[in-house]
């Protein structure tokens, strides 16, 4: 008879914490993101709350103004994150963690990206680690490239309309995946149970290389387009000269390098485990971008 109380008890207690974590409403940081606007996006769909925030959205947020944090967290169940990307954000992680569960946020939803290498006894990704030891129910979101970066990304789109994709990525392949399953993912992992304590690997279903990219856009759109492969000095160069910071040319060949030596080049399950179906795949994105016009203009040349 106690143990049946105590179970019931138990369950009552685990009903209770998630019925508030998802009845109140659910704060998304970076709201107007790739992947922030599409979870606020399918939140809304599903019926629930959303405070969206960012430096330019409904809600003031600013990860250098911590006089911003409190007023997004007042009153919210569970927190989609996304970090500053700036020198010191793990610090900010913690701190907003810690202020996150005072303020009474259950769950926390961190989209992070696959293990980045670092010089030995450096700690991979700190912002992790912010979040597993905030006190929340966590979720880490450990997503490849996003399909999205081809038709969302203002750099990278216009070299897709103007008919040659230049990057440092060489011969690299990668798991391209499309930022609503991401969405989805994390959506589930701020309303339903059995995602606490979670580090989910995302990818797509096929590994793509940028050649295969360029011609599964070239044939949606019927026009010639190109992939022109660069040393990382010749492409910082190219970069430059088409007026992008010299910080951020040195991330772009960072990042491309590790696409050029197969870094990550493997598929990950987590969009299976968590969703129950295949990722979406890369000929589909490409059809809907296609048709929406995203690569219309610009001065490719019409294929034959």
């Amino acid at each position: 008879m106690t143990t049946t109380k105590n179970n019931t008890t138990a369950t009552n207690a685990t009903t209770n914490a998630t019925t508030s974590a998802t009845t109140k409403p659910i704060l998304v940081l970076g709201s107007t993101g790739k992947t922030g606007s599409r979870v606020a996006a399918q939140l809304r769909q599903r019926g629930h709350a959303v405070r969206g925030a960012s430096r330019k959205g409904p809600v003031a947020f600013d990860w250098t103004d911590e006089n911003t944090w409190e007023r997004t967290l007042e009153g919210a169940g569970a927190a989609y994150l996304v970090d500053s990307q700036l020198p010191d954000a793990a610090e900010s992680m913690r701190a907003f963690g810690k202020l996150a569960v005072a303020s009474g946020v259950e769950r926390l939803v961190l989209l992070s990206a696959r293990d980045w290498v670092v010089p030995e006894g450096e700690e991979k990704l700190p912002c992790e680690r912010a979040v597993r030891e905030s006190g929340a129910q966590w979720t880490i979101l450990k997503p490849s490239w996003f399909f999205q970066n081809f038709s969302e990304d203002p750099f990278i789109r216009g070299q897709v309309q103007g008919g040659e994709l230049v990057m440092s990525t060489g011969d690299g392949v990668e798991p391209f995946i499309d930022a609503e399953d991401i969405a989805e993912v994390a959506v589930a992992a701020l309303t339903e149970e059995g995602h606490g304590g979670q580090a989910y690997e995302l990818s797509g279903p096929r590994l793509l290389s940028l050649d295969s990219v360029v011609d599964e856009i070239a044939r949606a759109t019927g026009r010639v387009i190109t992939y022109r492969p660069l040393p990382a000095d010749e492409f910082a160069a190219y970069a430059v000269e088409q007026h992008m910071p010299e910080e951020f040319v040195g991330l772009l060949n960072l990042l491309y390098g590790w696409i050029a030596e197969g870094r990550f080049a493997t598929l990950a399950d987590g969009v299976q485990r968590v969703l129950g179906r295949e990722p979406r795949d890369f000929e589909d994105y490409v059809r809907t971008a296609a048709a929406a016009g995203v690569w219309g203009g610009g001065g490719g040349v019409e294929r034959p």
